[in-house]
């Protein structure tokens, strides 16, 4: 699949800590990573009844977070992506570090995979990989040889789940990488400051 642009250069990452053939656990909650250091599930036994951990989906929601959902993101990287606001802060922050391109790519395999029509499926499936998997794209993601490769034989025929490895990849890459710095960030720590003094101000 060509498209004319020039490949953006995209730094060497490591790759998810999962072996290869060895697949996700069937979590039913956000934790993609599988990993012993997920605070997914301390969070959901300490705040239990907060208003942050009383979310069922990644839909979206016009409601703005609270001073203990913003304090609740610097413990739970989950709770970040579970939260449209917080997806949206820390968008502000890759896009200001250039790498927004990994959230979106991870959104729009979220959206893939709600996706149930073979014809919507086959058609935002090329998407995905134009845009964020083709080496000519200017907002492609790394994504190691072995995942592109098994990208590269289901666009023969496509599936809402095609993406599923590679989205793990991407997430296990912010979690790692661009979380960390996220919260030492003044997009984050502004925010924090925010909430702060409004409740002071009440």
């Amino acid at each position: 699949i060509g498209v004319d642009m020039r490949k953006r250069q995209q730094p060497h990452i490591e790759g998810p800590p999962q072996a290869p053939g060895h697949p996700r656990p069937n979590n039913c909650c956000m934790c993609w990573c599988g990993c012993c250091k997920c605070l997914w599930n301390e969070d959901r036994m300490e705040h239990s009844e907060r208003a942050c951990t009383k979310m069922d989906s990644i839909e979206a929601t016009e409601e703005q977070p609270t001073l203990d959902e913003v304090v609740a993101w610097a413990r739970s990287f989950e709770l970040v992506m579970r939260s449209s606001e917080g997806r949206e802060i820390f968008r502000e922050f890759l896009r200001s570090e250039y790498s927004e391109e990994n959230l979106l790519f991870w959104l729009a395999c979220e959206e893939l995979k709600k996706e149930t029509d073979p014809t919507a499926i086959d058609e935002k499936a090329r998407i995905i990989y134009e845009d964020y998997v083709s080496i000519l794209s200017p907002k492609e993601v790394s994504l190691d040889s072995r995942v592109r490769e098994g990208i590269n034989l289901s666009l023969t025929e496509p599936s809402n789940l095609m993406y599923e490895e590679a989205q793990l990849q991407i997430y296990t890459l912010m979690h790692r990488d661009s979380y960390p710095r996220f919260l030492n960030s003044s997009v984050y720590r502004d925010l924090l400051d925010s909430k702060r003094s409004s409740c002071l101000d009440t």
